[in-house]
């Protein structure tokens, strides 16, 4: 297996675009490939495994701040403990927001069955 590999190769490996890859490097999410005197960026096998880990954090819904926050800790943690936890809280987050979503619209849930009442109450009573 060819341990190293342009751009290319590595978001195709990968599932992405290059232009994600590079946009990854940009805000720190993934560190930049290792520069040849060429200037060809090559990357590593831990960089494709980096990117398959984002696109696993980006199907929990999790933001780009919370997946720079959670990638990290799973290279620097081999037994994926900080990493697990991270994300259980930022998941634990995720769902106090939902609930609190899903109250507010059951309230205006509630609003909204009270004036369609008083607007079919009033009409009833303009039609006698």
């Amino acid at each position: 297996m060819n341990t190293r590999m342009r751009i290319g190769e590595l978001a195709e490996r990968a599932g992405v675009t290059q232009r994600t890859v590079r946009h990854y490097e940009s805000i720190g999410i993934m560190p930049p490939g290792e520069r040849e005197g060429t200037g060809q960026h090559y990357y590593t096998e831990e960089s494709l495994e980096r990117l398959r880990k984002i696109n696993q954090l980006k199907k929990l819904n999790l933001s780009l701040d919370e997946i720079r926050e959670v990638v990290q800790l799973y290279f620097i943690d081999p037994s994926g403990v900080q990493s697990k936890r991270k994300a259980l809280a930022v998941l634990h987050q995720h769902l106090a927001e939902a609930n609190q979503k899903l109250s507010e619209m059951e309230q205006f849930r509630g609003e909204l069955i009270a004036l369609i009442e008083h607007f079919e109450q009033w009409l009833k009573q303009r039609e006698l």
